[in-house]
């Protein structure tokens, strides 16, 4: 087997040799020999693909983890791989130009997007609950466990003032953990007078209160799409002379699973003293 040096190897492939230890230090693309006397790196014409291969999924800026990931696996898969990536970039930057056209106004001042913004009581209700400091990664598997946990403690209560409920004590995103709370209000007489044997599990009565809300569709949900009906709702709570009696909240009026982007699905509300 005919082997070339870093220097011939970088010139085949059109990297450079900065990058081709590099990917060696990682275990991304090793050389089949290393000379034990002198340290040089020789590699093999089987390695050409490889390499540039890796060179075209860094041009997608796919982290070097990601990419061994997808060069373990075999040619259908990898290509499957790959429009995944491709479509949580498309789908990140979607978010990215909503927060630069949002940002644009805060700077500007330009009038930010109006909301029909509608007030209700909700009764007094017991909740069961769980909290968990999280980042914006992580929501997914907590919402999937939770969820499920929470269902299967009893029966809800009905109506609007029965739907599960998300509070945000702080925001959660790549850099922040919360806390995130989801509560399920139980339906009256329900047999929970403890919280089961789960630590994280919480039963708390809440007071009743009315609170303000906007009503949003499946496309106008998450962030940053949801920060323009933040400000919206405080300050709708600032020109009514009330006061904000807790934490924001999404109450999930509809099944996102199976929503289009016009459904609503959500409830973006605070509770009002």
């Amino acid at each position: 087997m005919d082997l070339m040096t870093i220097g011939a190897f970088a010139e085949r492939t059109r990297l450079s040799a900065k990058a081709l230890r590099l990917y060696d230090r990682v275990g991304l693309l090793k050389p089949v020999l290393i000379d034990p006397a002198s340290g040089y790196r020789f590699y093999s014409e089987e390695q050409v693909r490889r390499a540039r291969l890796v060179a075209l999924l860094r041009r997608l800026d796919m982290p070097l983890s990601v990419i061994g990931d997808v060069l373990a696996q075999s040619a259908p898969q990898a290509a499957d791989a790959v429009g995944e990536y491709w479509a949580r970039i498309e789908a990140a930057t979607v978010d990215r130009r909503v927060l630069v056209s949002y940002l644009q106004a805060l700077l500007t001042g330009a009038d930010m997007t109006s909301y029909e913004i509608q007030t209700r009581t909700i009764p007094e209700r017991r909740l069961l609950t769980i909290s968990r400091h999280l980042h914006a990664s992580e929501t997914d598997a907590f919402f999937n466990d939770a969820f499920a946990r929470l269902r299967s403690a009893g029966p809800g209560m009905r109506g609007i003032a029965g739907c599960p409920f998300l509070v945000f004590y702080g925001e959660v995103s790549d850099d922040s953990d919360g806390p995130l709370e989801l509560c399920r209000p139980l339906a009256a007489g329900t047999s929970a007078d403890a919280p089961p044997a789960v630590a994280d599990m919480q039963l708390r009565t809440e007071a009743a209160h009315d609170e303000a809300f906007i009503r949003l569709t499946m496309k106008e949900m998450g962030w940053p799409a949801l920060a323009p009906a933040v400000d919206a709702l405080e300050a709708w709570v600032r020109q009514q002379q009330r006061e904000i009696g807790g934490a924001l909240r999404q109450v999930l009026i509809a099944d996102q699973r199976t929503a289009t982007a016009d459904t609503p699905v959500c409830d973006l509300s605070v509770p009002l003293k």
